[in-house]
């Protein structure tokens, strides 16, 4: 009898290889094999035993055992995920894998962490999630999780993992950090932490599995195939027997639809939001612009503040002072910016001239949308001390006690930093975002800034001409179901998640694609195909019928991106 590989993932083949016999081997295992002349690397899928060692295949023998890979039920995961995303299986498998070769595992460490103390929510029998305080520390949570055995936990970012299996191994546990530890994870580990690839790291006899800031944009891979950790983990768990609980300040309407909720005690759960001032600018006069009197005297007084301002640049539009026509550029038509004085350059096709009016020829030009970086310097005049800007491209912080940015600027501070408070300068931009997931997206920035100013001991301030907007009240009243409540009948009328499955298709290949699925019964069709670059979105009742008509559809020749369940919407 000779153990075979009978499917090796990343290979297209007609024959199977033998497995020598001094080569250990198991499915998951990482290898490399002989392919046109060439050794080429992949995952072994299925084993067999035959008596004649070939199965009418050509049989070739495996070249080289490269290590460990994804266990046996990642393997499995890894072709309903290719399935339930559009992707490649190797996608998913890599993902699952080791950044470095790993030929020998070390002694397991599965001593769980010490039990929380009374009181701690515990672990519900099936899949929930467990609405917790933005500035309250999720580590007894998970702690509490961790009594049922092996445990995985996600985060959505590194360093955030690194802060929660600092503290859990203070506790007692035995910790596996992903992804620099993933052979320790894979030999065992009473819990592992990780960012969103550790939603496929390996978790021998997982008994639990959590996700911190379920809501969290950074859980969804925005390259295709579009996956999110919140689904893999809870599949995952699903098919292990595996408690599951998803941990969020502010439920979003997929989770609130698909899972239970269960509520904290009202009272520590109002102590976890800050208090919010929201300054209602309906009424201020115009001159003013994007500072009002409230804003001016939080800058002056907090030793530490954060403003959050979502857009780059100096000055994103302007129009003229003279003839108020809007400046606009003369090659293409579209919106100029202002990157530094006297200067326009049109983001659409990079056309630059001189800051006048293509008009009337004036050079008097008054902004009407600022940039991150025309705030700084206003708001350094205003304040009277030095304010530094942060964007998505800035290194580090800037040695300042007033800071102004986008929305990096939440994701590079943390609660040690000790801000008195987080101001929002134009909230309406992100209330008002043309996107399906925009109240929910602002309701978690809100969040994030209640963290970092630690609940009740700092303040958030919000500039909105919408105070009475479910998010702004969501966020006062400490009561983010609010916007759950307010989402889900406009999403029910649309037809958009979580009452529906959609997917969003563009490349060269699309409209072949588009063509395809619109034949389909169980699928709506819906796009305009401007030039190669045409979007169509493909809507389903369910991700089930969604799934099964991208698989029946098959792929063009043409290249195709298909992203199911975008994060941006």
């Amino acid at each position: 009898m000779a153990t075979v590989v009978t499917d090796v993932a990343g290979i297209d083949k007609e024959f199977d290889y033998l497995v020598p016999a001094s080569m250990p081997l198991e499915v998951g295992a990482m290898v490399r094999v002989p392919l046109g002349g060439r050794r080429v690397g992949g995952w072994v899928l299925r084993l067999a035993r035959r008596a004649d060692g070939t199965g009418g295949r050509e049989l070739r023998p495996v070249a080289k055992r490269r290590g460990f890979g994804p266990t046996a039920d990642l393997v499995e995961l890894s072709a309903w995920a290719a399935w339930r995303w559009a992707g490649r299986r190797e996608s998913f498998l890599g993902a699952a894998s080791p950044r470095k070769a790993v030929t020998a595992l070390p002694e397991p460490a599965l001593r769980p962490p010490a039990a929380p103390r009374p009181g701690t929510p515990g672990v519900a029998p099936g899949p929930s999630v467990l609405r917790w305080p933005p500035a309250v520390d999720p580590t007894p949570a998970v702690a509490a999780a961790a009594q049922a055995g092996p445990t995985l936990v996600v985060v959505p970012t590194l360093a955030r993992a690194a802060v929660l299996a600092e503290r859990l191994r203070r506790a007692g546990a035995g910790v596996a950090l992903l992804p620099g530890e993933w052979a320790l994870a894979r030999a065992g580990a009473a819990v592992v932490v990780g960012a969103r690839s550790a939603a496929w790291g390996p978790c021998p006899g997982l008994a639990a599995a959590v996700v911190v800031d379920a809501h969290d944009e950074g859980l969804a891979q925005q390259g295709a195939p579009t996956w999110d950790a919140v689904t893999v983990v809870a599949e995952r768990a699903r098919r292990a027997g595996a408690r599951c609980v998803l941990i969020t300040p502010c439920p979003t309407p997929e989770l609130a639809a698909r899972f239970p909720v269960r509520l904290p005690d009202r009272n520590r759960e109002r102590a976890g939001w800050a208090a919010l001032e929201v300054v209602d600018r309906r009424g201020d006069d115009p001159r003013l612009g994007l500072y009002s009197e409230r804003l001016v005297a939080l800058v002056r007084s907090a030793s530490k503040v954060a403003c959050v301002l979502n857009r780059k640049g100096r000055v994103r539009l302007l129009a003229c002072s003279a003839c108020a026509t809007l400046v606009r550029c003369a090659a293409c038509g579209g919106a100029v910016a202002s990157p530094e004085p006297g200067l326009l350059s049109c983001g659409r096709c990079g056309e630059t001239r001189p800051a006048l009016c293509a008009a009337c020829g004036s050079t008097a030009l008054k902004a009407l949308r600022l940039g991150t970086a025309r705030a700084r310097e206003d708001l350094e005049r205003l304040a009277g001390r030095p304010v530094g800007e942060v964007v998505a491209g800035t290194a580090g912080l800037p040695e300042a006690g007033v800071l102004v940015g986008t929305s990096a600027l939440l994701e590079r501070l943390s609660p040690s930093w000790g801000l008195d408070a987080v101001a929002f300068v134009d909230f309406d931009q992100e209330l008002l975002a043309p996107r399906v997931r925009a109240s929910s997206e602002a309701l978690s920035m809100l969040a994030q800034a209640s963290r970092l100013v630690r609940g009740r001991r700092g303040r958030v301030l919000v500039q909105t001409r919408l105070p009475d907007h479910p998010v702004v009240r969501a966020a006062l009243l400490a009561e983010p179901g609010l916007v759950v409540d307010a989402e889900l009948p406009l999403r029910r009328a649309m037809r958009l998640p979580p009452f529906a499955a959609v997917a969003v298709l563009h490349g060269d290949g699309a409209a072949h694609l588009a063509g395809a699925l619109g034949e389909l019964p169980a699928v709506e069709v819906i796009g305009s195909p401007v030039g190669a670059g045409g979007r169509w979105l493909v809507k389903a009742a369910d991700h089930e019928a969604l799934c099964d008509a991208l698989a029946t559809a098959g792929r063009p020749a043409a290249g195709v991106r298909i992203a199911v369940d975008p994060a941006r919407l």
